[in-house]
């Protein structure tokens, strides 16, 4: 589960809710209460998975 990183809205989102893309700064999805960025890691499990995590801020590159 992902939670929006705006404190005003704060808005909870399931994987199957969010759309995962790249805007030049890696991984991220927008929130579709409020628009705001919220930054993932995309993460390749042992066994092939890919999972994405969560960050707080923005990634650094």
């Amino acid at each position: 589960m992902f939670t929006c990183i705006n404190q005003s809205c704060g808005t909870q989102w399931e994987l199957s809710d969010v759309v995962i893309k790249d805007e030049g700064q890696g991984p991220l999805f927008r929130c579709a209460l409020c628009g705001a960025r919220n930054y993932l890691k995309r993460v390749e499990t042992k066994d092939g998975r890919v999972i994405y995590k969560q960050i707080e801020g923005k990634p650094l590159t």
